[in-house]
């Protein structure tokens, strides 16, 4: 029997491509929450789950980053997948037809000017392979779904207009996550480490605690906070930093760091990849 990887989403979903193409030899297993794919992992449903983070276009996804460090779960790897959104309709159907468009409530600023452009309202969905599910068991000529090629495919849809996404490199980086870490895996294009951790409460002690990067030649790619427990006093801090915390400089930005923290969690140490050094 064939290792799963969860993914958020139904078949034909964004998740399921990213499973498709980043692991291709495992059988990819829909959830219908970011929850529940974690949840799988953990229980043993599947070997890994891939959990979406974040858009170039529309940003951040929301309460992912809050979600990760209970979760149990270590990243392993990353993924990022091109993102190309097609209006899918029944067949038969034309665009100049189309009046609504069913789509996840992240994806319809992805391709606002394109339904701006035809006079076409947009319709918050749960998942876009759901929004194309239900596409396709209805009867209504005037409704499309906002979706992958995978899901016309899938539910037996026609694309009316194929990469209506509004920037020409939209793309969504995923988190392949496991119950296990993997720190002796090494990339050909280097590696990431990621953490989370709240600062001291002693004056510019998230200024101090950040100078031990810069003082050890260490780059942070990124640096984000958000509230733990609704708690406007208590701010946790996930942070994503080049190298493996068994190279020398980051060894030492790191004691640094644990220095000014009360806590430091490590959520995964993992190959960078190739499309996260693209030009764009």
């Amino acid at each position: 029997m064939s290792a799963k990887i969860a993914f958020q989403g139904e078949l034909g979903a964004y998740g399921h491509q990213a499973c498709v193409e980043a692991r291709p030899q495992h059988d990819p297993l829909p959830c219908p929450t970011f929850n529940a794919a974690i949840e799988a992992v953990r229980k043993g449903d599947a070997e890994l789950g891939m959990i979406a983070v974040e858009n170039s276009t529309y940003g951040r996804v929301a309460d992912v980053h809050s979600l990760l460090p209970e979760s149990g779960l270590h990243i392993v790897d990353e993924a990022f997948v091109r993102v190309h959104i097609n209006l899918l309709a029944k067949p038969g159907a034309q665009l100049s037809q189309i009046e609504h468009a069913l789509g996840h409530v992240v994806i319809l600023p992805q391709c606002a000017g394109f339904l701006r452009e035809h006079g076409i309202t947009g319709q918050t969905s749960s998942d876009n392979a759901k929004a194309a599910r239900d596409v396709a068991e209805g009867d209504d000529l005037t409704v499309g779904a906002l979706a992958s090629e995978l899901a016309a495919e899938i539910y037996g849809l026609n694309v009316v207009a194929r990469h209506i996404e509004d920037h020409d490199r939209n793309t969504t980086r995923f988190l392949v996550m496991s119950r296990e870490p993997d720190y002796k895996k090494r990339g050909k294009h280097g590696m990431m480490t990621s953490f989370v951790f709240r600062v001291r409460n002693i004056p510019a002690a998230l200024y101090k605690a950040m100078g031990g990067f810069a003082t050890n030649g260490v780059n942070m790619t990124k640096l984000e906070s958000y509230m733990v427990g609704g708690n406007f006093n208590a701010t946790q801090f996930y942070a994503e930093i080049e190298g493996h915390p068994d190279d020398r400089n980051v060894a030492l930005a790191l004691e640094e760091l644990d220095y000014f923290t009360d806590h430091l969690k490590l959520m995964g140490v993992y190959p960078s990849a190739p499309r996260r050094h693209e030009r764009t």
